[in-house]
Protein backbone atom coordinates (compact mmCIF):
# COMPACT_ATOMS: atom_id res chain seq x y z
CA UNK A 1 0.00 0.00 0.00
CA UNK A 2 1.14 3.53 -0.69
CA UNK A 3 -0.17 4.80 2.64
CA UNK A 4 2.21 6.88 4.75
CA UNK A 5 0.48 5.91 7.99
CA UNK A 6 1.69 2.94 9.99
CA UNK A 7 -1.22 0.55 10.46
CA UNK A 8 -1.92 -2.23 12.88
CA UNK A 9 -3.02 -5.54 11.35
CA UNK A 10 -6.60 -4.70 12.39
CA UNK A 11 -6.44 -1.29 10.70
CA UNK A 12 -5.04 -2.88 7.54
CA UNK A 13 -7.88 -5.40 7.42
CA UNK A 14 -10.37 -2.58 8.01
CA UNK A 15 -8.82 -0.48 5.21
CA UNK A 16 -9.16 -3.44 2.85
CA UNK A 17 -12.76 -3.94 3.99
CA UNK A 18 -13.51 -0.26 3.26
CA UNK A 19 -11.87 -0.37 -0.17
CA UNK A 20 -13.64 -3.55 -1.24
CA UNK A 21 -17.00 -2.44 0.20
CA UNK A 22 -16.77 0.86 -1.69
CA UNK A 23 -15.77 -0.97 -4.86
CA UNK A 24 -18.82 -3.22 -4.58
CA UNK A 25 -21.08 -0.26 -3.82
CA UNK A 26 -19.75 1.83 -6.71
CA UNK A 27 -19.56 -1.14 -9.13
CA UNK A 28 -15.85 -0.70 -9.76
CA UNK A 29 -12.57 -2.34 -8.80
CA UNK A 30 -10.71 -2.23 -5.53
CA UNK A 31 -7.66 -0.95 -7.41
CA UNK A 32 -9.60 2.09 -8.62
CA UNK A 33 -10.95 2.83 -5.13
CA UNK A 34 -7.49 2.42 -3.60
CA UNK A 35 -6.11 4.93 -6.12
CA UNK A 36 -8.92 7.38 -5.30
CA UNK A 37 -8.26 7.06 -1.55
CA UNK A 38 -4.47 7.38 -1.78
CA UNK A 39 -3.17 8.91 -5.00
CA UNK A 40 -6.13 11.17 -5.82
CA UNK A 41 -6.70 12.17 -2.18
CA UNK A 42 -5.34 11.31 1.24
CA UNK A 43 -8.59 9.90 2.62
CA UNK A 44 -7.03 6.61 3.66
CA UNK A 45 -4.31 8.34 5.71
CA UNK A 46 -6.29 11.35 6.89
CA UNK A 47 -9.70 9.81 7.62
CA UNK A 48 -10.04 6.03 7.49
CA UNK A 49 -6.97 5.00 9.50
CA UNK A 50 -7.11 7.82 12.10
CA UNK A 51 -10.83 7.17 12.68
CA UNK A 52 -10.54 3.40 12.81
CA UNK A 53 -11.59 3.17 16.47
CA UNK A 54 -14.90 4.90 15.82
CA UNK A 55 -15.57 3.71 12.26
CA UNK A 56 -15.03 0.00 12.78
CA UNK A 57 -17.86 -0.07 15.33
CA UNK A 58 -20.36 1.15 12.71
CA UNK A 59 -22.35 -0.81 10.15
CA UNK A 60 -21.17 -1.30 6.59
CA UNK A 61 -23.78 1.04 5.08
CA UNK A 62 -22.81 3.86 7.47
CA UNK A 63 -19.10 3.43 6.71
CA UNK A 64 -19.71 3.46 2.94
CA UNK A 65 -21.96 6.53 3.20
CA UNK A 66 -19.41 8.43 5.32
CA UNK A 67 -16.48 7.68 3.04
CA UNK A 68 -18.49 8.51 -0.10
CA UNK A 69 -19.44 11.90 1.40
CA UNK A 70 -15.79 12.67 2.09
CA UNK A 71 -14.83 11.54 -1.41
CA UNK A 72 -17.43 13.92 -2.84
CA UNK A 73 -16.26 16.79 -0.62
CA UNK A 74 -12.68 16.25 -1.78
CA UNK A 75 -13.65 15.99 -5.43
CA UNK A 76 -12.64 12.39 -6.08
CA UNK A 77 -16.22 11.19 -6.49
CA UNK A 78 -18.91 12.96 -8.47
Amino acid sequence: MKTKTEMTPEQLLFAIFCIESLADNLKTTGDKIYKMLTFDSDILDSYIVPNYDALHTQGKEYIIREIKEIMQERGVLK
